[in-house]
């Protein structure tokens, strides 16, 4: 006999509340308690992108919280992903494949979101066939009245899926009475029916002090809160977003291995560098500021959504030219899939993948070019890093083929196949993740003076230490008793 448990969805007041965060956890708890949860969110926005084992491309926030279910990652999870690549306009990614670029007006106000609407149906549904329970995850606010109609991942996909609504609320940025009413008040009643509970997420201070406001809010209200959520600094869970980087160093260290990360108008996977961000070795900071170039000892040049709008903005910054400066003083010079891109010749758009300029020159400091293809690469792989027999993991995401005037010195291969270009002071490579590998940082960091040892950090197991202690942390202050038996537990055969 199997237990049956009732979908479960996340939604909230507002962006940024912690909803992903949450599901996280809520996938990791129910791992705990032996059931297979799935995590699903049907419609994404996000430059951080993951690539599935089958080569496809999903959000990367689902491909954590799969992570914390202890499952891969399927497109299933995120149906509908957009990333932006201009002014008001993103790619469309369906079932892990691109499907052409539209401007925010089209898309919000088109009539194609009755389509992508009935995919994202058919995605949870075989989603729900294979995992027990599914955690939904809603986007934004759950009471946008203005798009409410063509809502394809919030209250209509509740509906849909017939889950039980859990409202969170973020009272660290204030106005949570206000944000949790309204937001319930907005529901029509079909909608008000399937609200089982609000959770009051980043609470500051001593919780006991809000048990008057908690008794008001389900006066007001008419809904349980089953949950007040200490915010936890010592919790890590990779950040879902753009608004992630609001939280990251931004100035250089005296005395340190200064990192510095162009922060990019259309930066992408800025996940590759998390790990960096936990080497005691050294600082990690990102920065737009030529003058913070100078200060640096390793350049990163990251991933972009728009490679040649970003080689734009390097150039009209005066970054392009206070990296080519470092580069002369023997600086290091890192360039990661868009970046990589960058540190070449030329890019070239004859296809117009992101837009009407035809080619552009590069930074020049390898000797290879690019050609931005309609065709994305989207794939999982294992490498060897330089000279290294052990097995490094990583993913690309790209669109663009970058062919070299003479041999290449290959940074990495895969499956035999030289990936990349290296010379002493200048990496370029396709691979995201590649610094969640130990022997790679080691490798950067052989070529400074450092004074203190190796942490020897295992990535892998810290995150899942990290997961643990996020469902411990939710466990404590969120009423998992009450969320399993509204989920009415039905038995098969």
């Amino acid at each position: 006999m199997t237990k049956v448990l009732r979908p479960i969805m996340f939604v909230g007041t507002g962006s940024d509340v912690g909803k992903s965060i949450i599901v996280t956890g809520m996938c990791r708890i129910f791992k705990k308690l032996g059931y297979t949860p799935a995590p699903f969110k049907a419609q994404n926005m996000s430059l951080n992108s993951y690539a599935t084992k089958d080569g496809l491309e999903i959000g990367r926030a689902q491909a954590v919280q799969a992570e914390a279910a202890g499952i891969n990652c399927t497109t299933e999870m995120n149906p509908v992903l957009l990333k932006p690549s201009g002014a008001n306009k993103s790619q469309v990614i369906l079932h892990g494949k691109p499907i052409g670029d539209q401007t925010a007006r089209s898309y919000f106000l088109g009539n194609n979101k009755q389509h992508l609407f009935t995919e994202v149906q058919k995605a949870f549904k075989t989603l729900k066939s294979k995992y027990n329970p599914i955690i939904l995850e809603g986007a934004g606010s759950i009471s946008e009245l203005n798009l409410k109609h063509r809502d394809i991942v919030n209250m209509r996909m509740a509906q849909v899926a017939n889950a039980d609504v859990y409202l969170i609320a973020d009272i660290d940025r204030g106005g949570v009475f206000a944000s949790v009413y309204g937001s319930i008040t907005l529901l029509d009643n079909e909608e008000r029916k399937l609200i089982k509970g609000i959770i009051i997420n980043k609470f500051r201070g001593d919780i006991s002090l809000f048990e008057e406001g908690k008794k008001m809010l389900e006066s007001l209200t008419n809904v349980p809160v089953l949950g007040i959520v200490p915010y936890a600094k010592d919790i890590y869970i990779e950040d879902e977003d753009s608004l992630g980087l609001e939280k990251k160093q931004t100035s250089a260290k005296k005395n340190a291995i200064n990192i510095a990360v162009i922060l990019l108008p259309y930066i992408s996977n800025f996940t590759d560098f998390n790990r960096l961000e936990k080497e005691d070795r050294v600082h990690l900071f990102y920065t737009r500021n030529p003058e913070d170039i100078k200060l640096a000892d390793i350049i990163i040049i990251p991933g972009s959504k728009n490679t040649i709008a970003d080689m734009q903005f390097l150039r009209s910054s005066k970054l392009a030219k206070e990296i080519l400066i470092a580069h002369e003083k023997q600086k290091f010079i890192v360039g990661i899939c868009g970046g990589f891109q960058m540190l070449g010749a030329s890019i070239s758009d004859p296809n117009h993948v992101e837009n009407e300029i035809h080619e552009i020159p590069g930074l020049g400091i390898i000797p290879a070019k690019t050609i931005l293809a309609s065709e994305k690469t989207t794939e999982q792989c294992n490498f060897q890093f330089k000279e290294y027999s052990e097995t490094c993991i990583g993913y690309e995401i790209h669109m663009g083929i970058t062919t070299f005037k003479q041999p290449q010195n290959p940074l990495n291969f895969i499956n035999n196949k030289p990936e990349g270009y290296f010379e002493k002071n200048c990496w370029g490579t396709y691979i995201h993740g590649i610094f969640d590998n130990s022997l790679v940082i080691d490798n950067l960091l052989s070529h400074f003076n450092v004074s203190s040892n190796p942490n020897n950090l295992d990535y892998t197991a810290y995150k899942e230490e990290n997961y643990d202690k996020l469902a411990n942390h939710l466990e404590e202050h969120i009423d998992i008793e009450v969320i399993l038996n509204n989920m009415k537990v039905t038995i098969t055969e």
